[in-house]
């Protein structure tokens, strides 16, 4: 079983991710037969939108679509300021935060080539996207050779969630993890994330639909995931389940057979609070979006730990679970001792 953490546990506290892990990595010839499983590749997304937006959240969620089309994907750094708030917090933990700051790292650090006439349309466009209150969110997609095996690939998905204030874009979350520097690179400068303001943000008033629907993603996360009590999937997740994790089997009984082989997974008494609570939670339509704070060591000064966030999103579809998008990937297998 590859020794990531996105691939053994969702929505779990890092301290038991950390053991889990480690007992993963030791019992990893037990579980051969495991891996070839987990290790189908998994079906693209087919492109969706949520259904439930009112006019202000198509017209932030149309405002955040235009700002990465012409910015981000055409290099036109400088139109940011029409789009991005000049005091924007940003936590992708390997770009400084503040609209200077991100004019000056897409210009002069990433430099990004700037594209004329800028295209209409996005190139590589969202597979899934959202808003709800002040907040967007967007789920991209790219295929990736298997590490483990050149001659497949599997689909990955990388998140974005926006508040939006004023009009403009606030504040910024990903799933994107720090950077490690090439060797002999010179020391970077002192890192220090930003503070998270989502509080500052409304996530909207919830339909009764939307109010089921976050219930069902909460027993998935929650009373599956944390609490062990894997025999509830037969109550909220559809048989035909289509898993995006590309290291987890599809379908509902694919999924329990995995969950199942995670150690120390044992049934516990279920109770109201989350043993590790997410930071947001959006819920428009029948996507429910869970994002949490996960705590690592610096690639470039292991003494130091950041901030980077974990994803984990579901489609509801007929009262039951029918799809789930995370951020895992294929690891490359460890080496033979």
């Amino acid at each position: 079983m590859p020794a990531n953490i996105h691939n053994i546990s969702l929505g779990e506290p890092m301290s038991i991710v950390h053991k889990k892990t480690a007992v993963a990595a030791a019992l990893s010839g037990l579980f051969a037969a495991s891996i070839a499983l987990a290790a189908a590749i998994n079906p693209p997304t087919k492109p969706q939108t949520s259904p439930a937006m009112n006019a202000k959240e198509k017209a932030n969620l149309d405002m955040v679509l235009d700002w990465w089309r012409i910015v981000i994907e055409n290099g036109h750094v400088d139109e940011t300021v029409k789009y991005q708030a000049v005091d924007y917090i940003q936590h992708n933990p390997s770009i400084p935060t503040g609209q200077a700051a991100f004019i000056n790292f897409f210009k002069n650090v990433v430099k990004i080539p700037e594209k004329n006439p800028i295209a209409e349309k996005l190139a590589r466009p969202p597979v899934v996207a959202g808003a709800k209150g002040d907040f967007v969110f967007l789920v991209f997609e790219r295929e990736a050779k298997d590490p483990n095996d050149a001659t497949r690939t599997f689909n990955s998905n990388s998140f974005e969630i926006l508040r939006i204030e004023n009009g403009k874009v606030q504040e910024h979350w990903d799933s994107a993890k720090r950077t490690k520097l090439p060797d002999g690179a010179p020391k970077p400068a002192p890192f220090q994330q930003a503070q998270a303001h989502p509080e500052r943000g409304s996530t909207g008033t919830l339909s009764a639909e939307e109010k089921k629907n976050l219930d069902i993603g909460t027993m998935e996360l929650k009373d599956m995931l944390q609490y062990g009590h894997l025999e509830l999937a037969d109550k909220v997740m559809d048989p035909g389940y289509i898993q995006h994790n590309p290291n987890v089997p599809q379908g509902r009984d694919g999924f329990k057979q995995f969950m199942s082989r995670v150690p120390g997974r044992t049934p516990q008494e279920i109770k109201p609070e989350w043993k590790s609570a997410p930071a947001i939670t959006l819920v428009s339509g029948p996507y429910v979006v869970f994002m949490w704070d996960r705590k690592d060591k610096d690639p470039n000064d292991p003494s130091q730990e950041y901030v980077w966030n974990h994803f984990d999103v579901i489609r509801v579809e007929g009262g039951l679970i029918k799809e789930h998008w995370d951020e895992a990937v294929i690891a490359p297998a460890a080496p033979a001792r």
